[in-house]
């Protein structure tokens, strides 16, 4: 389902073609020529009204084909469903299921999703020694987890969008939108953003554990930091930061804003700057994290 504030976004919906090629499009994916020969019209006419609709973002390629030695595009319509949000706010698309999204998680995560689909960077730390500390970064892995938790809120971009901190920082792409996945010991992107936090590494000594706004430490290996603030080097732009004192404890940021996010973002509402403070806990007691709480 894709449910927008403004309605002329369905505009090309509103023609009588546009609407028999969406409707042809649900039931199977097919090529401009094949639609034209099903509606009975020229096929330069149905490529105007396709490439409408694709800009739109209402329509998608779904895969490529050889006809007659030329690359046909065959495509598909995005959604099963379209409406319309009154409040100017409220905008969310379901590319899997026909749940609407709720509005509290969306609004934490709006600024990364752009007509549906994600718009950023996940940024893992490097796996190979790397930064003034040489660490190597044993977390980038969870990487799957939130891009999983993440499909369930918009749909997948066409470009690649996990890079690892290093990358990230070699082509200058700090200015973008980025979850930042790590702490500042293993991803140097943690690190350059640590001092723009509320609640911060030590900024001494970043292994001695995590300060929240009242001056009190939090050290436990479990303890991380699960944070929304504007890209300091970009402010037009959002970083989701998700970050534990040691490995373990990124595993709870992640878990935490995927599987438990009703508990963290209890508080948030809307801030330009949040961030709070959880703990993984192992209630089955198989020696590995599987619950999250705020500390």
């Amino acid at each position: 389902m894709l449910i927008k504030s403004n309605p002329s976004y369905f505009k090309p919906l509103l023609n009588p073609i546009s609407w028999k090629i969406a409707k042809l499009l649900l039931k199977k994916s097919m090529y401009p020529a094949e639609i034209a020969r099903n509606l009975k019209i020229h096929e330069q006419t149905i490529y105007y009204y396709i490439r409408r609709l694709e800009n739109s973002g209402l329509i998608k390629v779904d895969k490529r084909s050889v006809i007659r030695g030329a690359t046909a595009k065959h495509y598909k319509i995005s959604f099963k469903a379209f409406g319309v949000e009154l409040e100017d706010n409220e905008i969310y698309s379901e590319s899997f299921n026909e749940k609407v999204i709720d509005p509290k998680l969306y609004s934490f995560f709006s600024p990364f999703i752009s007509d549906g689909k994600f718009n950023g960077y996940i940024v893992v730390g490097s796996p190979e020694p790397h930064g003034p500390l040489k660490t190597s970064a044993r977390d980038g892995h969870y990487a799957v987890h939130m891009a999983l938790f993440l499909g369930q809120i918009c749909a997948t971009p066409e470009d690649f969008v996990v890079k690892l901190d290093v990358d990230l920082k070699t082509e200058k792409e700090e200015k973008e939108n980025l979850i930042v996945i790590g702490g500042p010991g293993t991803n140097i992107i943690s690190r350059d953003i640590n001092s723009s936090l509320k609640i911060k590494f030590n900024e001494k000594n970043i292994w001695a554990g995590i300060e929240n706004t009242a001056g009190k430490n939090y050290s436990s290996d479990r303890d991380a930091i699960i944070a929304r603030i504007k890209n300091p080097f970009d402010k037009s732009k959002y970083i989701i930061y998700l970050a534990g004192l040691r490995a373990v404890g990124t595993k709870s940021a992640i878990l935490g804003i995927s599987n438990f996010w009703e508990r963290v973002l209890e508080d948030y509402n809307g801030q330009d700057n949040w961030g709070v403070v959880v703990r993984g806990f192992d209630l089955n007691s198989d020696g590995k994290v599987d619950s999250v709480d705020l500390v």
